[in-house]
């Protein structure tokens, strides 16, 4: 693992869903903000759903991405490209590279750009999911709302679904209703909407994968490890 910032750096970015299109969409946004030098290694898992959105989803994903990771013994750190941060916790517990979720490290970011933000997500079955994240990562406080646009992962790779228009429309809502200053787009498939977003309303549009890619190469440049006392300790062999 490297461990000085003029060194380069593989970070393997992991959709946890199927859909080879979304993990491509990711990747391009990951290579977008990388360093010189930087590698993105953009991969999913072979089995699995096609989207994640709740929580039953987010555990048909788990045991893919677990593997996914398991497999990528050389990587510097891991970006996990689900909002929900699906299986974080345990992925952390299976390497001591970074492994860093891009929806704690958007609410990271716009907690350093702002003293109030909301999040726009998909469907409002994500909503309670995000809203625990929120409260584990003790950033609830910080966050007006969570908002749903209504939109499936899916539409999301469709340019004639709307989608755009129904969460520009929900970030203008955050704005007039939550005294927002900051949003976060809450899905990994809005990562090539973010820049656009921003100008449109006139306020930092955070997006996930990029906000992870700069945090990953941030923590591998300092030298640090995920720590493996007690939580995040390795699995223990049974039987």
């Amino acid at each position: 693992m490297r461990g000085r910032a003029c060194e380069p750096v593989k970070v393997v970015l992991v959709n946890p869903n199927t859909t080879a299109s979304m993990t491509a969409k990711a990747g391009a946004a990951a290579r977008g903000v990388a360093a010189p030098g930087t590698e993105i290694v953009a991969v999913n898992p072979e089995t699995g759903p096609a989207s994640i959105e709740g929580f039953y989803d987010g555990a048909l994903a788990v045991p893919g991405l677990l593997d996914v990771i398991a497999r990528h013994t050389d990587a510097d750190a891991f970006v996990i490209a689900c909002f929900d941060d699906t299986g974080l916790d345990a992925a952390r517990c299976l390497t001591d590279a970074p492994v860093i979720g891009i929806g704690e490290a958007a609410f990271h970011v716009a907690a350093l750009l702002s003293r109030r933000f909301s999040v726009v997500t998909t469907l409002a079955r994500s909503v309670s999911g995000i809203e625990a994240n929120l409260v584990g990562y003790g950033l609830a406080a910080r966050c007006g709302r969570v908002r749903a646009s209504e939109v499936p992962v899916l539409d999301l790779e469709n340019p004639a679904s709307g989608a755009r228009a129904r969460i520009s429309a929900e970030i203008a809502a955050a704005i007039g209703q939550d005294d927002a200053e900051a949003i976060v787009l809450g899905c990994a498939g809005m990562a090539d909407l973010a820049a656009d977003l921003a100008r449109e309303h006139g306020l930092p549009v955070v997006e996930g994968v990029a906000a992870a890619v700069k945090l990953a190469e941030s923590v591998v440049g300092l030298g640090l490890r995920t720590s493996k006392r007690r939580s995040y300790a390795p699995p223990r062999a049974k039987g």
